[in-house]
């Protein structure tokens, strides 16, 4: 009989992997901030004791939720800015504001409202693209999440860098100090092929080999990116990357709403993972990523949200949801991206991109507690056949009732534990005030 720290009996456990697996009545043993154990409930007692013993006999155990693409500190933007082309959404009204207001204060307690919205959607992980990404590492720290910080490079000046030799001077300072950081990782954020020109790339494929960490990049987002390109330098943004060195499996491309037959061999044959961002897309109107085709390529797909001033939020089951029925209208077909395959890309497919799948991204023993409890006994979600149907496509963020990261319960009974709920809402009122006089 061995001594644990928690025991977690659920009505299901649904593990990713293997695939399309659902454990009725089985329980997890976490010990040491890791999956000790996947076995029934009623053989536990047999074998562990715990002074800590969770029963949620109405509920699902997935992993934790990794947001693949975000821009946390922009939840400060919710709403700022609707409606509009993404160009003119970017140059006549988000740059503007971040010229004015973006500040090491601002990422900081962005990022904070980030977190919390993040936790209650049942996300334990998300890989940000910002300004100021030393707040966004300080603010993970402290709430317990994990989290990959991009090192973000642009070639004009911004409050975070003068220049790109500044941002990659920053960007390995940062990643020097969060290097042996157990929940904290880093990835180079060049921001978009139009905004970053051929040297500091070429630097940043060198670099990202050299320190072993990914390449977290814009990339074919919108017709007019691809023909500026063509105009440019006469090539499409994937092929000039790949002439540049970073064409590798290192390369998270986010987007890739614009890609033809060839691309997508290219990103085969080079190991890219792709980043789905399908309600931000469908927002901005920037097109459809054909994810049923990059699946039938072998290619890894996973989820994002994209920044809440493009969203407008941080819900991960609302976007897989949606990644799952709008694959199926661009591929013409119902079968494509069933719901097994949706819970993949919110889960081990990001990990397997953030290269963090042997940590996180699945409930297997001896990965890391990050652990999602979904209440599927309301009204909502009945009757049920199928637990991970009724995950994808019928229920919401307001069932999600516990997150654990590490073991740690960072949400419980809906209440989040490392951060105070009122003093983030004042929080926000407060910059929502500033703004608005704008």
């Amino acid at each position: 009989m061995q001594n644990v720290e928690k025991i977690i009996h659920a009505k299901w456990i649904i593990p990713v992997e293997p695939q399309a697996v659902s454990l009725e009545d089985h329980c997890l043993v976490i010990n040491n901030k890791k999956i000790l154990d996947i076995l029934p409930s009623s053989e536990v007692n047999q074998h562990y004791q715990s002074n800590e013993s969770l029963d949620l006999a109405n509920h699902a155990l997935i992993p934790g939720m990794i947001n693949a693409h975000t821009h946390a500190s922009m939840n400060l933007l919710r709403g700022f800015a609707d409606d509009l082309a993404l160009m003119d959404w970017l140059q006549n009204h988000i740059w503007p504001a971040e010229s004015k207001w973006v500040s090491a204060e601002f990422v900081y307690e962005g990022t904070q409202l980030a977190i919390a919205e993040s936790l209650r959607s049942g996300v334990t992980c998300f890989n940000d693209m910002y300004f100021f990404p030393d707040e966004a590492a300080r603010a993970l720290d402290q709430s317990g999440m994990r989290g990959t910080v991009g090192l973000i490079v642009i070639d004009f000046p911004t409050v975070w860098a003068a220049n790109a030799d500044e941002y990659l001077e920053k960007a390995l300072n940062l990643h020097d100090q969060l290097k042996s950081h157990e929940r904290i990782k880093t990835a180079f954020a060049p921001h978009a092929p139009y905004t970053v020109s051929d040297e500091p790339l070429k630097k940043i494929a060198l670099y990202a080999e050299e320190l072993d960490i990914p390449i977290h990049m814009h990339v074919h987002e919108t017709e007019f990116e691809v023909n500026q390109s063509v105009e440019n330098c006469g090539k499409r943004p994937l092929q000039r990357l790949k002439d540049l060195g970073l064409a590798s499996p290192r390369l998270l491309a986010v987007h890739m709403t614009q890609l033809t037959e060839q691309e997508i061999q290219l990103c085969a044959e080079n190991g890219i993972s792709v980043l789905h961002c399908p309600e931000s897309n469908m927002k901005l109107a920037s097109g459809f990523c054909p994810v049923n085709s990059l699946h039938d390529a072998g290619i890894n797909v996973c989820l994002g949200t994209d920044g809440a001033a493009s969203n407008n939020d941080l819900d991960m089951l609302s976007e897989l949801r949606s990644a799952a029925l709008l694959a199926k209208v661009v591929a013409g077909n119902p079968t494509a991206v069933p719901s097994h395959v949706a819970l993949e890309m919110a889960t081990i497919n990001g990990a397997k991109a953030l290269g963090i799948d042997h940590i996180t991204g699945s409930l297997q023993k001896g990965k890391a507690a990050d652990i999602v409890a979904i209440d599927l006994s309301e009204l909502e979600t009945q009757p049920l056949y199928n637990p991970v149907s009724q995950i994808v496509y019928s229920s919401t963020r307001n069932q999600i009732t516990h997150v654990w990261v590490d073991g740690k319960c960072l949400l419980n009974n809906r209440e989040l534990t490392t951060m105070d709920e009122l003093a983030l809402k004042n929080t926000a009122k407060s910059w929502n005030e500033k703004l608005a006089e704008n």
